[in-house]
């Protein structure tokens, strides 16, 4: 690759290492970087340093005068002036400029022609030039001799802190968005995830301008070529359900809804590790090899297996591979209008049923919910569930009002007559403590009877607090525990703790009830 000319970034590094294949950045990691080393499997196992996930409070974006009226500024979305901005970019620059060899990974966000990206990536380490390339769409050599200059730019100087007495910071930590320069600024983390989160929000700024749905899901594709969305938070079963033998995966996080239908943003995965085993998720443990990175994980000595069991660094162990790896990937990555969209939820509370489906109306309020549940924390004595609301999925990577996405879905759910579905992964017979988790074969009896049209024409049954039509009875599924209260042994219990998670429901969506018709505001569950 002849050299790169980065003086349009002020970047004057003496060496750069530009879209490097795989089996180079493994030899630059391995010598250059003490963190590294090869497991069995044959992946590139790293640590990411003191930060093991994202830093969202440190999380700033430009406020502007061209784009500070569209954004939707809170806890999300933290303003950053445009001078301090210019303070961190060029304190990034510096660091940058003194490293040796500086690496360049250049590659695409979106498989459509049409609204794809062109992203730079510059940092410091291989294993972030690494991961980029798994995420990024790769380049062919010829679009990669003939990429020109970059539509963004993530100047990712992470192994360098913030200065925390510059105003506007919280710690020496900070991630800096201008959609004004097309730049992004990685200080004080050296977790790869901010730059493909980093890359998702600019895409979820910029899709929505062009009344394309940018969206925090995953995507596969049966063989009659009908497409599924599955919707969900950490734990859900997001990335596992999708990650389907019998269909093309489109993709596994972040795709977008246009006019022709959908396409993933990513070139590559990025899995939970954790409890990873092949006889639960065989297409993801076997994805596993050469050319992956293992972020955060950790193998037995001697052998150099994985342990997949092993939180010692943290429990949000990573394995990043390019969708390739995936045996039934659909390359390339797009796909027709979704026939069904699903909504993932881990109700610890073992209120919702297994499977439930949404009106277009319902389908905005959970939507804009964004809702699971996670047992709380470790502290002695404290074992209720907790509820987690996440707006549209995804609500650390919006920026605009909630609104605007879940009007957006609305439009083409009935441009397209896609069905909606809720589906509870999490407890059925009680809450956490006394319920226990619906099966992985029950949840996957229901998708598969999802997709092969059963539950279309099932016999239902409304719940009478929430409003969603149940199915009564499914395919290889016991019908005891499709209606959530006959797995209770006290229905009065069942009855108030239905009553409870309705409440936070209707708590949570207080915030967005200005913005909502009064069709979406009934929708919700009533109390």
């Amino acid at each position: 690759m002849p050299p790169i000319d980065l003086s349009a970034h002020d970047i004057t590094a003496d060496r750069v290492v530009r879209n490097a294949p795989p089996a180079e950045l493994y030899e630059l990691s391995i010598r250059n970087d003490p963190r590294s080393s090869i497991a069995n499997n044959g992946g590139l196992v790293i640590t990411s340093g003191d930060k093991t996930g994202r830093s969202p409070t440190d999380k700033r974006v430009v406020r502007h005068p061209d784009s500070k009226e569209d954004i939707w500024w809170g806890k999300i979305n933290i303003p950053l002036d445009e001078h301090t901005f210019k303070v961190n970019r060029q304190r990034a620059i510096d660091y940058l400029n003194l490293c040796d060899p500086l690496y360049v990974m250049d590659g695409f966000a979106g498989w459509d022609e049409k609204h794809r990206l062109k992203v730079r990536i510059i940092c410091t380490r291989p294993y972030h030039a690494l991961f980029m390339h798994n995420m990024l769409i790769r380049p062919s050599k010829e679009q990669l001799e003939n990429f020109g200059e970059p539509d963004f730019v993530v100047y990712n100087a992470g192994r360098f802190p913030a200065n925390p007495f510059t105003e506007g910071m919280s710690s020496s930590t900070s991630v800096d968005v201008s959609f004004e320069q097309d730049q992004m600024v990685i200080l004080g983390t050296e977790y790869a995830g901010e730059m493909k989160k980093g890359i998702f929000t600019v895409m979820n700024y910029l899709m929505p301008k062009r009344d394309v749905l940018s969206m925090h899901c995953s995507a596969n594709e049966g063989s009659d070529g009908n497409v599924s969305l599955f919707f969900g938070l950490s734990g859900t079963g997001k990335t596992t359900l999708s990650a389907d033998p019998e269909r093309s995966l489109i993709g596994d996080d972040e795709h977008c809804w246009d006019e022709n239908g959908v396409f993933n943003i990513e070139g590559g995965c990025y899995a939970k590790a954790i409890g990873l085993s092949r006889e639960d998720e065989p297409e993801i443990f076997d994805a596993i090899r050469f050319g992956t990175v293992l972020e955060n994980v950790r193998y037995h000595e001697g052998t150099r297996d994985i342990n997949y069991d092993d939180t010692t660094i943290t429990e949000n162990t990573r394995a990043s591979y390019p969708i390739e790896f995936i045996s039934n990937a659909k390359i390339p990555c797009v796909g027709g209008h979704p026939n069904n969209i699903i909504f993932l939820t881990y109700d610890a509370f073992g209120v919702l049923p297994p499977v439930s489906s949404l009106t277009p109306e319902q389908a905005m309020y959970h939507f804009i919910s964004g809702y699971t549940a996670k047992v709380a924390g470790t502290e002695v004595g404290v074992d209720e569930p907790q509820a987690a609301f996440s707006a549209c999925f995804g609500a650390p990577f919006l920026v605009w009002h909630p609104s605007k996405y879940a009007e957006l879905l609305a439009e083409k759910i009935r441009t397209h007559d896609a069905k909606v579905w809720l589906i509870n992964t999490g407890l059925t017979g009680g809450p956490y403590g006394t319920g226990s988790r619906i099966e992985l074969k029950h949840t996957r009896a229901i998708i598969d009877a999802i997709h092969g049209g059963a539950l279309a024409n099932a016999p239902t049954e409304e719940d009478p607090v929430f409003g969603l039509t149940i199915p009564t009875e499914c395919p290889d599924v016991p019908d005891d525990i499709l209606i959530p209260k006959n797995t209770w042994d006290d229905g009065a219990a069942y009855d108030a703790q239905a009553r409870k998670l309705a409440g936070l429901f209707k708590k949570n969506f207080e915030p967005y009830a200005d913005g909502s018709s009064d069709a979406i505001l009934q929708a919700g569950p009533q109390v």
